[in-house]
């Protein structure tokens, strides 16, 4: 029976195994390698160079500009969407009498708010680049309205970030919303009855009650959210003006990788790029992961 049994999970398990090593690790490999190269994507002229790669990263304006909008994007878009996502979420539920039933049709409001889920992201960067139009677009169309002048968000330099990274957010939230619906739900109702019965407000509540017990589900919306705010190369692309414009102000790396490969030919260099991307979403999840499990550990 002992050996039927491992003879039934070696048949599930090494099929599956042998796929992700041949579609998954393998490009990872193969990516790592071409990294030290200087292949040009013609087979058979790559030429070893070492870490060159790695120290002409160094010196590329272009990608250090890339790298800071990313931190930028890294340190907005998640704050934002969670902090967005979970207050939405707790007047969800929390916004009716007795501190737990939650608002009428706090159904069709989620559905609401999960509506741009239902779309791709280049869909909502085209409808949002139409949005954000200086000449006919719906927000200046709205600023001319009540007596303001709209800028051209997109072509200004201070402005075509933000406005990126608005797009993300809008994007992202009613997916948070519903995820930590989802978490407040899981907390015992008699929790939020006794909080209410001890006198505490709706700020308490949360501070006291919702945030704590759903830090792990913020914790994985971080990480998601951050492994976004790294790639963000759909909506740059999409978008700007260049893309990556103007001079610059909305470059990222997903952008910079893409640029060199396929239309520069530097196919060892973009590989380079994409090596320094990757160690930096793990250390993001690495760090939020244990960052976590300090707090948690702190509370407990």
């Amino acid at each position: 029976m002992r050996h039927g049994r491992w003879r039934f999970l070696a048949g599930a398990l090494i099929p599956a195994l042998v796929l992700h090593v041949v579609f998954v690790l393998s490009p990872y490999a193969q990516a790592f390698y071409l990294s030290l190269t200087d292949w040009t994507g013609v087979a058979g002229q790559a030429h070893f160079v070492g870490v060159d790669n790695y120290a002409r990263l160094a010196e590329d304006s272009l990608f250090l500009d890339a790298v800071r909008n990313n931190a930028l994007l890294l340190v907005a878009v998640p704050l934002v969407t969670i902090a967005i996502g979970l207050f939405l979420a707790s007047m969800l539920h929390l916004g009716g009498r007795g501190g737990r039933r939650g608002i009428a049709g706090s159904g069709a409001y989620q559905i609401v708010y999960f509506f741009p889920q239902l779309l791709s992201l280049v869909v909502v960067a085209v409808l949002w680049s139409f949005v954000y139009n200086p000449n006919n677009g719906l927000l200046n169309g709205a600023l001319r309205a009540i007596g303001l002048h709209g800028p051209s968000w997109l072509a200004s330099p201070s402005l075509a970030l933000p406005a990126v990274m608005a797009v993300l957010i809008w994007s992202s939230v009613g997916f948070y919303v519903v995820l930590f619906s989802a978490a407040i739900d899981g907390i015992p109702r008699e929790l939020f009855e006794a909080a209410l019965i001890d006198g505490a407000g709706g700020w308490t509540t949360f501070r006291k009650v919702t945030l704590p017990l759903v830090r792990d589900t913020v914790q994985v919306a971080f990480v998601y959210l951050g492994i976004a705010a790294l790639d963000a190369f759909a909506v740059v692309q999409v978008m700007t003006v260049g893309p990556g414009g103007p001079d610059g102000a909305t470059e990222v790396v997903g952008l910079s990788l893409y640029r060199n490969a396929f239309q520069y030919g530097k196919f060892g260099y973009a590989s380079a790029m994409g090596v320094a991307l990757f160690f930096a979403t793990l250390t993001l999840a690495v760090l939020a992961l244990r960052g976590g499990r300090k707090t948690a550990a702190g509370l407990a």
